[in-house]
């Protein structure tokens, strides 16, 4: 349409007549003179209006899911880093109160030998110079910390300490092929050499052929002059096998070592000797045998078997020669 005057004075008298429609029915309310209108374009379009809504509303429904299905989404990758959050915080409580044990169990050790140590970590397995059992500890020479000292945690010796570095240290696992230290018997005292067989248990050379071992007897470090490899007293390990002796000059076991190699975390490096050889006062008594229960068995005999021994007697009676009741009766 065109914008010439004729135009504008429609459209302004169509907005006066619209006003004039809207006042009259909102007056009239009910009796208002357009409700029939109303109701008519109601009949019309009110099944256009609800197919339109029909076909509408599940593009909207659809839209609103995904809305809150995004919603919940969200909340549910938040309960997700939740939940992993508290796992690893519960993981991470449960290694330090297993860290705790280890601390406590060394600390004793330590304290039965009266061994000063100082507390170090594993924080590397193996050595970059060969393929020998060894770890890296995180205390070197700038703790007091020098080569030739005894290694151990709360399970017992675990080596000793090779080389020294500023901040770090090598320890030579008792495990090693490389690696032998002088050991004794518990109790009878006799003297050995054990050497690491890797995972295998240590190989120990008794000096007497006919000792009496085993198994099950343990054993413990003898000690070095001057405390240095070793320090006297630190369990070794349990006897699990034992060679006959075969008339030799020495004789062979095998021990099982007290300490897990393969899952070091906490050790402390002796850094003072103990005044006296602690002996067998390091070794964690043995557990009490358990008692084999006693049971005994009482027959009791049946009503059947009774009457069985009753007719047996009535037999017996029966059968009894004659004539002995008669000298009986005469004498």
């Amino acid at each position: 349409m065109r914008d010439t005057r004729e135009s504008r004075l429609l459209l302004v008298l169509l907005i006066a007549i619209a006003f004039a429609l809207i006042t009259v029915d909102i007056r009239g309310g009910d009796e208002s003179p357009v409700e029939g209108a109303r109701r008519t374009a109601a009949t019309v379009f009110g099944p256009v209006e609800d197919g339109v809504a029909s076909a509408v509303n599940p593009v909207g429904n659809v839209i609103g899911a995904i809305r809150d299905s995004g919603a919940r989404h969200d909340r549910i990758s938040v309960l997700q880093q939740e939940n992993a959050a508290l796992k690893q915080r519960l993981g991470s409580d449960d290694r330090n109160r297993s860290r705790v044990r280890e601390l406590d169990a060394m600390l004793a050790k330590a304290g039965a030998g009266q061994y000063g140590i100082k507390g170090a970590e594993v924080i590397a397995i193996g050595a970059a110079q060969g393929f020998s059992w060894t770890v890296t500890i995180d205390i070197g020479a700038n703790d007091g910390i020098k080569r030739d000292m005894t290694v151990l945690n709360g399970e017992g010796l675990v080596g000793r300490v090779t080389t020294v570095g500023p901040h770090t240290a090598t320890v030579l696992l008792a495990n090693d092929p490389d690696f032998t230290v002088g050991t004794r018997m518990e109790k009878s005292d006799e003297l050995g050499f054990a050497t690491g067989q890797g995972d295998r248990p240590l190989s120990v050379q008794l000096l007497n052929g006919k000792s009496k071992v085993k198994k099950g007897d343990r054993l413990v470090t003898f000690g070095s002059s001057r405390d240095k490899p070793f320090v006297p007293g630190v369990p070794v390990g349990e006897v699990v096998r034992v060679d006959p002796s075969g008339g030799d000059l020495t004789r062979t076991i095998y021990v099982r070592p007290f300490v897990g190699f393969t899952k070091l975390d906490l050790v402390g490096v002796v850094v003072v000797a103990p005044r006296e050889d602690p002996r067998d006062t390091v070794l964690p008594p043995k557990p009490k045998p358990v008692p084999t229960p006693t049971v005994t068995v009482t027959v009791t005999p049946s009503p059947d078997a009774g009457a069985d021994t009753e007719a047996e007697a009535n037999a017996d009676d029966a059968g009894a020669d004659p004539g002995t009741d008669q000298d009986d009766d005469l004498e």
